[in-house]
């Protein structure tokens, strides 16, 4: 039997801890086959899609900054990645190269526990991972959903598919939160480690939860904390995305204990 090709693209790629899972899980459920990590420029996008073709590679996980441009290349997107608007998983079905989306059930996950403190919620960001954190929240019942991205223009477009509201940027700590999610890069290992998307000086939110899960502990999940806010780590979200991408492409579930330790033992001893 071939080996069956898996892996993931974004721009950068130092960070993901995505092969890790993936090849851990491949072995654990003796399934024949790698999972490798294929930094891909924006302009180098549509290339790789046509290598994914002509390579039958199995199965690919899709990252910053690629979820919303990957789109027009394929064959086909499922409900869920249409109701989002971003695909975070290619597969094949029938012939035809797919888009799913996992990251809904990443975000929601986590957050089943506090549904009676959602809102008023402020996702931050307006790329792949927001629309998915907006589409998990308005599943989650919240009903007072707002938007700040830096460029307001883009967080305007976001709002208007999921009926919420836009916040300036520079006004977004000024209200009281409920929940403030993270869906920019911002904060994650690398060249934006040391940076936060919230002001040192603000508090004013109950809980937070941050997208970003290397390193596990953010700088701006500190800051929160600091305030006296309720943190949730981004493992939580990876681990469960990461989960259900590999039951499309497999058919298995994993061990989802053993997978959380499995990264948790991997951060910690890296100092993420």
């Amino acid at each position: 039997m071939n080996a069956a090709q898996y892996g993931i693209i974004g721009w950068p790629l130092g960070h993901s801890k995505s092969p890790l899972l993936h090849n851990w899980g491949l072995k654990a459920a003796g399934l024949p086959g790698t999972y490798a990590a294929w930094p891909t420029e924006p302009k180098k996008l549509k290339a790789f899609v046509a290598e994914v073709r002509a390579r039958r590679i199995k199965g690919v996980s899709v990252t910053i900054p690629h979820k919303v441009a990957v789109i027009p290349l394929l064959d086909a997107i499922t409900d869920r990645a249409k109701a989002v608007g971003a695909v975070n998983t290619l597969f094949w079905r029938d012939g035809r190269i797919m888009g799913d989306n996992t990251d809904v059930a990443g975000v929601a996950a986590p957050l089943e526990a506090h549904r009676d403190r959602l809102g008023p919620a402020l996702v931050l960001g307006a790329g792949g991972a927001a629309r998915a954190a907006c589409a998990a929240l308005r599943g989650l019942g919240v009903t007072d959903l707002r938007v700040s991205a830096r460029r307001l223009a883009k967080a305007e477009q976001l709002t208007a598919d999921f009926a919420a509201r836009a916040v300036d940027w520079d006004g977004r700590a000024q209200s009281a939160w409920g929940l403030v999610l993270n869906a920019t890069p911002l904060g994650l290992q690398g060249e934006n480690e040391a940076l936060s998307p919230w002001p040192d000086d603000a508090g004013n939110m109950a809980l937070a939860f941050d997208l970003v899960y290397n390193p596990v502990r953010t700088r701006f999940l500190a800051q929160a904390e600091a305030s006296g806010a309720t943190i949730i780590s981004g493992l939580s979200m990876f681990l469960q995305q990461g989960l259900a991408q590999f039951e499309i492409w497999t058919g298995k579930r994993l061990d989802e204990q053993r997978a959380r330790q499995l990264l948790l033992a991997d951060l910690l001893m890296t100092g993420g």
